[in-house]
Formats: C-alpha cells, structure tokens, sequence
C-alpha cells in the first residue's frame, strides 16, 4: 500500500468522491459491511465524530461487501451516517488500499493525504480523537 494512497470511487448516491479533494483535514477511511455487527457499533461513533469536528475530519464509508446496492442503501436508511458511503465489491478492491483482513478496519489518512493510522476493529470517537490529537 502506498504512503499517500489515491481514492476515486462512486458513492452510493452516484456522486464522484476524490480522496485527494480532502487535502488539509484528516480522512476516516472505513472499511465495513452491513452483517458485520461491530462495524455497525462503530457507524454512530464515526458519525458523531466527524459531525463535531467536520472543520478538521471527514470521513468515507467503504461497504465491502457483493450485496445488491439497494440492499446498502437500505441499510443505511436504517443506520444513516454523516458521511458519504460507496461499494466496494470483493472482485474490484481499490487499489491503494490493501485488502482489509477483518472487518471493520478503518485508515486514517492525514492532512498530508498521507496514512496516519491503521485500525483493525471498531473505533470509537475517543479512539479517534486520540489518533488524531483531538479530545473531547
């Protein structure tokens, strides 16, 4: 995996998110899929997260998983987030992400777009903020 990976991918909602357009603020890279119960622990952590320090945080929710598109979405109508949200399906990964080992895993990807943290399992905003130098 790259030092500074590129992320370019179609939300869910069809609108184009660059990583690279997030420059200056850190990045929440999560890796998650709607059967994986502590990745849907963590969503509202996220959520609140980047909502209190949207000045210095975004985030974008990666469903790795083969479900059906509507299926995500109707998900995410149950267990919306703040965040934009896309598709990553097991037999086209992005490519300067390595493949997660577990879910969830979540990358923080510094101001410098280049990666601060890997995490493997559920965050929280304590563990985020920790990450970053923000606390509560």
């Amino acid at each position: 995996m790259p030092a500074q990976p590129a992320l370019k991918i179609s939300t869910l909602d069809g609108k184009p998110y660059d990583l690279a357009e997030q420059r200056g603020k850190f990045v929440i890279v999560n890796f998650w899929a709607t059967w994986c119960v502590p990745c849907i622990k963590e969503m509202p952590d996220i959520s609140n997260f980047v909502r209190t320090h949207k000045d210095k945080v975004a985030a974008i929710g990666l469903a790795y998983e083969d479900s059906d598109k509507a299926d995500i979405q109707a998900f995410l109508a149950k267990h919306p987030v703040s965040y934009p949200v896309a598709q990553v399906t097991l037999d086209k990964p992005v490519k300067d992400f390595d493949e997660p080992r577990g879910l969830p895993t979540t990358w923080l990807i510094g101001p410098d777009g280049k990666v601060a943290k890997r995490f493997i399992g559920p965050v929280t905003e304590a563990s985020l903020g920790q990450a970053i130098g923000l606390s509560k």
